[in-house]
């Protein structure tokens, strides 16, 4: 005896087909997603933290910030589930910029780690070696000026500092690692903490070359680096801030904000804004 199937519950079960075979229909037919370059200058307080995604997916995260602020900020750019990052990179071994990596380390599977190769003797350097020798399958390498990462998808950042002179630098910050990173028409002039006279030699060898959609000021905006000679150089729309609300250095500084609106380039912060993401399609840079 065949079991009939109440007409209500067959109604329901054909209306749920229907609404399950548009679905499927409807993802078929949407149109496949445009290659993209995301850069997203996270919200980790006082320190710098740049997560970027390639348009193939490849991963790249710049510095992690002083504390686990940036645990709290990767999963809201990444997604909870993603926990691998194809390259890592320190730019300079002060506690503002490595704080956070041994926790990356700790939680996400890492692929590449590059750093400056500057000396610094503090605990934040500890935990950070320690952390890298307990990462498994990790390469490591030192950047130095020619250097090109490959992001996919005709993506690539290219290191223009430091030089083969890093044992001979007298501060850390004078070995940070600047990055201008390239997709298609866009650019991102990405520049830890170099001080001015890095960013003089930058302009003399290089000069309009420089020149990109965003700049990371200097240096968190101290007056010790987004000079005018590089300012005029680079030549941004918009110049980020990455800095933590009252901090106590006073970043940014009111002189280096003023150069900048003057330069006609608009500044945005990651103080009053948290979170600063930008979408590339290679032809130009938007916020997100």
């Amino acid at each position: 005896m065949k079991t009939r199937v109440p007409y209500p519950a067959l109604a329901i079960l054909v209306l749920i087909l229907l609404v399950g075979n548009g679905a499927v229909l409807a993802y078929a037919l949407a149109p496949a997603k445009a290659p993209q370059l995301t850069v997203s200058f996270l919200n980790v307080g006082q320190g710098d933290a740049i997560f970027i995604e390639g348009p193939t997916g490849i991963e790249m995260l710049i510095d992690g910030g002083k504390d686990r602020s940036v645990i709290r900020e990767l999963p809201l750019i990444m997604g909870p589930l993603d926990r691998s990052i194809d390259i890592v990179v320190a730019t300079h071994p002060d506690a503002d910029h490595i704080g956070g990596l041994p926790d990356v380390l700790k939680l996400y599977h890492v692929s590449h780690i590059l750093e400056s190769g500057r000396i610094a003797d503090t605990s934040f350097v500890d935990r950070l070696n320690d952390a890298e020798e307990k990462e498994r399958g990790v390469t490591h390498d030192f950047a130095r000026e020619g250097m090109r990462i490959h992001l996919g998808g005709g993506a690539y950042a290219d290191v223009l500092h430091p030089e083969d002179n890093v044992a001979k630098l007298p501060d850390t910050n004078d070995a940070s690692i600047v990055m201008r990173l390239v997709y298609g028409e866009t650019e991102f002039m990405l520049t830890g903490d170099a001080p001015m006279w890095v960013e003089d030699r930058l302009v003399k060898e290089y000069g309009e070359k420089l020149e990109s959609d965003v700049l990371k000021a200097g240096h968190h905006g101290s007056k010790t680096s987004t000079g005018d000679i590089f300012l005029e150089a680079v030549n941004p729309d918009v110049v980020v801030i990455s800095a933590g609300k009252d901090n106590s250095y006073g970043h940014p500084n009111e002189g280096v904000l003023e150069n900048i609106r003057e330069s006609g380039a608009s500044v945005v912060s990651t103080i009053i804004e948290g979170t600063i993401t930008f979408v590339s399609d290679g032809i130009t840079a938007k916020r997100k």
